[in-house]
């Protein structure tokens, strides 16, 4: 099973230890792209401040980002479940799993990213800031330049189940297609109030760290969207199919809750 997860904008701080090795990372068919990536993101930030705060969407509080990012080459690095943050990571709670459902996180969890591409929870990695909604100086839009690179590395990894829990923005850069399409499952998480369903934004976030974190402490691995129904039926998760997949598209989930928390 592969999960894929959007990145949160929150970071913890960089690491104590040594910078990111690019060539460490997992999925090693990305380091040129990745170095393409770095090496645009630091010149900008290490030249005029309001215009990369611009071309980063960076409010006035959060220019210190600038700063941050200027110096992404020397900072420390930690792993990239401890550098994710947020409502989702916070859901999912990587530290407070025992050492079986953590190891399942590191084989099954692939994070995306507007700087990395995508990463595993234990690929050490700097805090940064750069979603995958901007348009950097020579990659130029994230979600079109890593659409490229991703087109022969994911497929790779697909192997089984492909559950998709990414954001629209980190879904641009990598679609699956053709047979693995038809293994992947999206979810959307609707909350139901008298009678009446509304899609939540904030709070599915929440939704969908609490589903993995289950996923992991339950020890299952689904083959199917089909079994994955099954699966978080069995695990309390009220789930019903609201589209199923064909041999070149994916599955659509909505999951129901009743309280928004």
């Amino acid at each position: 099973m592969l999960v894929l997860l959007p990145p949160s904008e929150g970071k913890a701080a960089s690491g104590d230890g040594g910078p990111v090795a690019l060539d460490g990372l997992s999925l090693p068919g990305l380091t040129a792209a990745r170095t393409q990536v770095l090496d645009a993101l630091v010149t900008l930030c290490r030249g005029d401040g309001d215009t990369a705060a611009e071309v980063l969407g960076l409010s006035p509080g959060l220019r210190g980002e600038v700063a941050k990012n200027a110096g992404l080459p020397a900072a420390g690095a930690r792993p990239a479940g401890e550098v994710y943050t947020g409502v989702l990571f916070d859901n999912l709670g990587l530290a407070t799993l025992d050492e079986a459902a953590y190891d399942r996180a590191g084989r099954s969890l692939l994070v995306f990213s507007g700087l990395w591409g995508a990463v595993r929870i234990g690929d050490r990695i700097p805090s940064y800031r750069c979603s995958m909604g901007v348009k950097l100086p020579g990659p130029g839009a994230l979600g079109a330049f890593w659409r490229g690179a991703m087109a022969s590395v994911l497929p790779e990894v697909a192997d089984g189940l492909v559950l998709d829990l990414r954001s629209s923005a980190y879904a641009a850069a990598w679609k699956p297609a053709g047979e693995v399409a038809s293994r992947t499952a999206t979810v959307r998480v609707l909350q139901e109030r008298n009678g009446k369903r509304t899609v939540v934004s904030h709070f599915n976030k929440a939704t969908k760290g609490r589903l993995v974190r289950d996923l992991l402490v339950a020890g299952v691995e689904p083959k199917t969207p089909g079994e994955l129904v099954d699966t978080l039926l069995e695990l309390g998760h009220r789930v019903e199919v609201a589209a199923e997949g064909t041999a070149r598209k994916a599955w659509q989930l909505d999951v129901v809750v009743t309280e928004v928390h």
